[in-house]
């Protein structure tokens, strides 16, 4: 099997992580979620297909619904339609344990063993986030997680302040830091954030 990322050979102070996609395969479940709850708010089918929601990785679901408008001219309620998403996720979670990235789980064992810091920087929110872990069974292993709801409103990737914050959580100034992620937004937002960012090749399409 193709490894889904190539480990730096530096090492860092810090070690950031996203979690859906880079932690956790996770991003074909939120898929389906996505999918679910567009549709039930008058999205067309041809809205927020796989590719177009590859694009949007880490960044927060209201901001997903309100660009979403934006480029479609569609009217839903970004609060309303994120919560629903969030529902329909916690609802699949019920039936499905969703697997570990063997790569980045195994190097936050070895950083957990060692006492190096890291935290987890993701678009998720806090009830999501937590979702995704225990499903895994990983929760314990994160003592830092930074979220949307930790940031001022719109601050979420691919602005840096989510990862900005993690290195202000660990204790290490940001240039010591390197951040994995999978996804566009968040690739900018640790380069914007002066960090070092691995990225972790994307899960496979999903077919609707």
């Amino acid at each position: 099997m193709t490894p889904r990322v190539i480990m730096p050979d530096k090492t860092y102070a810090g070690y950031i992580f996203d979690l859906d996609g880079t932690l956790v395969d996770s991003m074909a479940t939120h898929y389906r979620a996505w999918r679910w709850a567009l549709q039930k708010h008058g999205a067309p089918l041809h809205v927020f297909r796989w590719a177009e929601f590859v694009a949007h990785g880490g960044m927060a679901a209201p901001d997903i619904v309100a660009d979403l408008n934006k480029t479609y001219g569609l009217h839903m309620e970004p609060e309303t339609v994120a919560e629903e998403k969030r529902r329909r996720y916690a609802w699949l979670l019920q039936n499905e344990v969703l697997p570990e990235i063997p790569e980045t789980m195994d190097l936050v064992r070895r950083l957990h063993a060692c006492g190096i810091p890291y935290a987890i920087g993701t678009g998720s929110m806090p009830e999501g986030a937590r979702e995704t872990l225990l499903s895994a069974g990983v929760a314990e292993l994160f003592p830092i997680m930074v979220t949307p709801a930790d940031v001022p409103e719109g601050c979420g990737k691919p602005r840096p302040d989510i990862f900005l914050l993690c290195a202000e959580r660990m204790g290490v100034a940001p240039g010591d830091c390197v951040v994995f992620e999978d996804a566009e937004p968040g690739i900018r937002a640790g380069l914007a954030a002066g960090m070092d960012v691995v990225r972790v090749a994307e899960a496979p399409p999903v077919e609707d």
